[in-house]
């Protein structure tokens, strides 16, 4: 049994799809009601199972609301991706403090939240979790500040959380590189074909994906 949270597009979708097709039940969560239950309905479509919780990663109420649910209809929690996004791209000179905190809102805390939420759960399937984090952890970009500490910290949080929970929970936390999900839409073709200089994937609604 599988929670993924920012699950209605792009890598959270993937994830979604690609979790059902190994045969576990997947909860869906977002905050794009239409997407997210369109994510669920798919993989029922298609023989899998799963279902659509709305979770805004910001809510301590919703992060409540998703762990009375997960406990009262499954009474278990095998998996746990941490997957939510939020982007801006500013120089640090040019983020207000609140676009920063908006950041590290989205992208890091909700990493802080999930344990706090679910960590007796995870501890008692053996659980395991996976972090999103990105490249920008390790490789600096122009206009990613905000984003990259949160990324970076996101690497720092999955080594500690690995060591304060393991063996019982196993943490991950992945580093993607260019893949081309709704959330680079309108990309410039040069920028497109610079990010593809070492390659990439390509995500589509469905969950599969090509290599560019």
């Amino acid at each position: 049994m599988a929670v993924i949270t920012g699950a209605a597009h792009g890598i959270g979708a993937a994830t979604a799809h690609r979790l059902a097709a190994e045969g576990a039940l997947v909860v869906v969560t977002d905050v794009d009601d239409t997407a997210g239950k369109a994510v669920a309905a798919h993989i029922v479509d298609g023989g899998g199972h799963a279902e659509y919780v709305r979770c805004d990663v910001t809510s301590a109420a919703d992060w409540e609301n998703l762990a009375r649910h997960v406990d009262e209809h499954h009474g278990r929690l095998d998996v746990l991706h941490s997957n939510a996004f939020a982007q801006l791209n500013k120089p640090a000179h040019e983020l207000s403090e609140a676009e920063w905190d908006g950041q590290t809102a989205v992208l890091l805390k909700p990493a802080w939240r999930a344990m706090k939420t679910f960590a007796s759960m995870l501890r008692t399937a053996k659980g395991s979790v996976v972090l999103t984090s990105s490249v920008h952890a390790v490789i600096g970009l122009p206009g990613h500040a905000a984003y990259a500490a949160a990324k970076g910290a996101l690497c720092s949080l999955g080594r500690q959380l690995a060591v304060e929970y393991g063996p019982d929970i196993r943490v991950d936390t992945v580093l993607p590189g260019p893949i081309l999900t709704a959330a680079r839409d309108g990309i410039p073709e040069a920028d497109r074909q610079r990010y593809g200089g070492h390659g990439g994937q390509e995500i589509r609604t469905d969950g599969s994906f090509t290599e560019w």
